[in-house]
């Protein structure tokens, strides 16, 4: 690393394309190993300097990397330094100007040794004036043939010298490298004065013969104009007389135009730009944007032909058909479907179907449509950023398109389509707009009547689509959204759900994709339900159809090479063979807890799920510590909790003291975060078993939050939670009072095998899962039994 105080070696910033002249500033772009040494620089002595070295042409440079560069350039004072995609990006100010001596290389960054070219001051004060009088009259000159001119003109007026403005000019005057280098290394202040307006006089007299050039072609152009637009006559003339094959003319235009069952206002609209596109003619720059936009006016759908009856009872056959279980949700739809019927002047609708991945929310909104028997449109939301790609482009950029909603509606081409907004939870904002915001206006019915599209630029009707949006969560979904929208929740299969879903729907699909038939494989229902229960892991079932195609796939490679009788019959034992080892480990109820273990219930995006909740203690000061990626919310129940053992067995006997024992809480799996109040019952009741000696009933799970008071809270998810519990081998749930009601959403069969408890407080808790009765006013007494850490029982 050179010193910036003792020695005189500069960094070389390689100018491409550019000559810098002294007294300007100036910003260039550099490759990262020059950009890191100026910044080290700056760092080590506060400041640093480089010299600026304009790049030679191909023809000009030699083999040496010396000779790449001139070796006259600007010292440069560096400003800042800032990082860019490409490199970095040097803010300058270059001071005088340098000759490069010697030339080195280190690392990659190239040190020159520089030595001053002061000027030689061969012109006095009043020639000096005359020649800043002359530039800045041919700089006017040059000016005088644009629009606009005064912007230019006004920064050159104010300067003082003709260094000043060769720098600011230069920069925009159509020379080669070569020339602007020449100036820069002219030292004489006459030559380089003179040099200078010699450049400018030349190219104004180059200017005006290419424009006296130009004015005379236009004449010739406007005879040539005249003849291809009698051709394009011709043309359209032979195409009418050709029966109309392929004619797109202005006439046929306005014809369409009077034909179309487009509103009076949007009729008005498209003749303006009709007229617009016939005083243009076919030539002008705008014609085929104008084309484009009448296009559209003409191909979206603006009334609706046929109001269609509802048929309830249709549309309950659709929905059966081709959806397995999912019945409130089916039940939800029929309902709306109803009022729909019922209302009968505008049949849209706006519904929103939320819940996890491969559940059906795409596929439901496609079976609304067949039962409806409208048209279906679908667009994805997901990694939106632009509000342009809802309303579309104003048609003054080039390239403008209209917004996908308008695109949907003209791919639909009817006016109450079925429309699926995909993924909505995806949406994000960027410094291009909220296109959740531009969604407000879709999916409100009191403004969508009126829908503005920037493309369009005339109000569309949306009232009469049926918005469907679907989502796998309402977290990042803005809350005026959310408001617009009724909200369906739709929750994960149960296991018979998906056997029947895997029989009856993705078996039969996969066979056809892969040229397959139950005369070549057949897989029954327990290998189905092993690929369930060892092979997946979701809500929904997209992994589980994953799965059926890698089946799929090995047998008909069997069937191609001809070893094998047909059909192939798989069965559980074959699955190893065919999908490899089992990937998903069931959680199930353990054989036997000790005390200081419960089973708790928790909620996750595929599903439900069984917890352990394991608690120990050793000799200590009175801490609690809590492992297992616990989140802040599940930390403050563990805290309730022990507050609550603390204040309702406050009288417990010597054996256990809470000021001499430290207590841990472990909760597996200990690389899963886990967050949340519904494990507040969960780990009360493992400190109170923990505590008293006491083990729980291993078949016995629960869920709920708890309060300081000791009051049982209701928590969500228990659809989900019950069917973990079931597949796990669970017999009794203990869940908030509160919560009985949720029940109604368990299947049947589910409800059968469980005893379910309910609490309204961690008394009944205590009753229920550890026998221990607390009257108010009372301390529980113990058996007699030792109460020793999980670990060593």
């Amino acid at each position: 690393m050179y010193s910036q105080e003792t020695s005189k070696e500069h960094i070389v910033i390689p100018l491409p394309d550019i000559v810098v002249y002294p007294e300007t500033r100036t910003k260039v772009l550099v490759g990262k190993t020059v950009g890191e040494a100026l910044i080290s620089a700056v760092k080590s002595y506060g400041s640093a300097s480089a010299v600026g070295l304009t790049a030679k042409s191909d023809a000009e440079a030699g083999e040496n990397p010396a000779d790449l560069l001139y070796t006259i350039g600007t010292l440069l004072s560096i400003v800042r330094v800032q990082p860019a995609d490409e490199g970095y990006i040097v803010f300058a100010h270059a001071t005088s100007r340098v000759r490069a001596v010697t030339l080195s290389e280190i690392d990659g960054v190239y040190y020159a040794s520089c030595e001053q070219l002061p000027d030689i001051d061969d012109l006095d004060e009043t020639g000096r004036e005359e020649m800043l009088r002359d530039v800045r009259a041919a700089i006017h000159e040059i000016s005088s043939n644009f629009q606009g001119s005064e912007q230019f003109t006004r920064p050159v007026d104010s300067m003082e010298s003709v260094d000043q403005i060769m720098a600011f000019v230069m920069p925009f005057m159509p020379m080669d490298v070569a020339t602007k280098q020449s100036l820069l290394e002219t030292v004489s202040v006459r030559e380089r004065y003179t040099a200078f307006l010699r450049l400018l006089v030349d190219f104004s007299e180059r200017l005006n013969l290419r424009i006296e050039v130009t004015r005379k072609a236009s004449e010739n152009v406007g005879k040539a104009n005249r003849e291809a637009l009698l051709r394009e006559q011709l043309r359209v003339i032979q195409e009418e007389l050709n029966e109309g094959e392929g004619s797109s003319g202005d006439g046929d235009y306005r014809e369409r135009i009077e034909r179309s069952t487009m509103p009076d206002e949007v009729r008005k609209k498209a003749l303006v730009e009709l007229k617009k596109l016939e005083m243009g003619g076919s030539q002008h720059h705008e014609s085929q944007g104008i084309r484009n936009y009448l296009d559209l006016l003409l191909d979206l759908p603006w009334t609706v032909e046929e109001r269609k009856e509802i048929d309830i009872e249709e549309a309950r056959r659709v929905l059966d058909s081709n959806h397995n279980g999912l019945e409130k949700v089916k039940e939800r739809i029929i309902q709306h479907l109803a009022v729909m019927k019922l209302k009968k002047e505008k049949q849209g609708s706006i519904l929103l179907l939320v819940g996890p991945p491969g559940t059906g929310k795409t596929s439901l909104g496609r079976s609304i449509a067949d039962a409806l028997g409208r048209k279906y449109v679908r667009i994805s939301l997901g990694g939106i950023r632009d509000e342009a790609e809802i309303r579309g482009h104003r048609r003054t950029y080039v390239g403008a398109l209209p917004g996908r909603i308008i695109q949907g509606m003209k791919r639909a081409g009817t006016k109450n389509p079925v429309f699926v907004l995909d993924e909505v939870d995806k949406v994000s904002s960027s410094y291009m707009g909220d296109p959740a915001s531009a969604l407000l206006e879709v999916l409100d019915p009191e403004q969508n009547n009126t829908f503005s599209d920037h493309y369009l630029e005339v109000p569309y009707d949306l009232s009469d689509v049926f918005f469907i949006a679907t989502a796998n969560t309402l977290s990042t979904i803005p809350a005026p959204l959310l408001d617009r929208m009724e909200v369906i929740e739709i929750s994960g299969y149960t296991k018979n759900e998906k056997i029947a879903i895997a029989k009856d729907h993705l078996l039969p699909e996969t066979q056809v994709e892969h040229g397959l038939d139950e005369d070549k494989l057949q897989i029954d229902d327990g290998a189905i339900e092993a690929i369930i229960d060892r092979y997946t892991r979701e809500a929904g079932v997209r992994g589980l159809k994953k799965q059926l195609a890698r089946i799929a796939r090995f047998v008909s490679a069997k069937v191609v090479s001809g070893t094998v009788d047909l059909p192939i019959v798989v069965t559980p034992e074959k699955l190893p063979e065919i999908l490899g080892r089992e990937i998903v480990r069931q959680d199930a109820a353990r054989k036997e807890n000790p005390p200081g273990v419960v089973t708790g219930l928790a909620w996750t995006p595929v599903g439900g799920e069984i917890l352990f909740i394991e608690g120990t203690f050793m000799p200590g000061k009175g801490k609690l510590t809590l492992t297992g990626q616990l989140g802040d919310v599940m930390k403050e129940s563990a805290q309730i909790s022990l507050s609550l053992i603390r204040s309702r067995l406050a009288g417990m006997p010597s054996r256990f003291d809470f000021f001499a024992s430290d207590i841990h809480i472990h909760v597996p799996s200990g690389a899963t975060p886990k967050d949340g109040p519904s494990a507040g019952v969960t780990i009360f009741t493992a400190l109170a078993s923990l505590v008293t000696g006491r083990a729980v009933d291993p078949t016995v799970a629960m869920t709920g939050e708890v309060t300081l008071s000791g009051a049982v809270l209701p928590v969500g998810g228990i659809k989900e939670k019950v069917l973990a519990a079931h597949r796990a081998g669970i017999r009794t749930v203990i869940l908030p009072r509160e919560n009985e009601r949720d029940l109604e959403d368990v299947p049947e069969d589910v409800l059968r095998e469980l005893t379910f408890v309910t609490v309204d407080t961690i008394d009944d808790v205590l009753r229920e899962a550890l026998g221990i009765d607390l009257p108010p006013g009372q301390v529980v007494t113990y058996p007699e039994k030792r109460c020793v850490p999980a670990h060593d029982l």
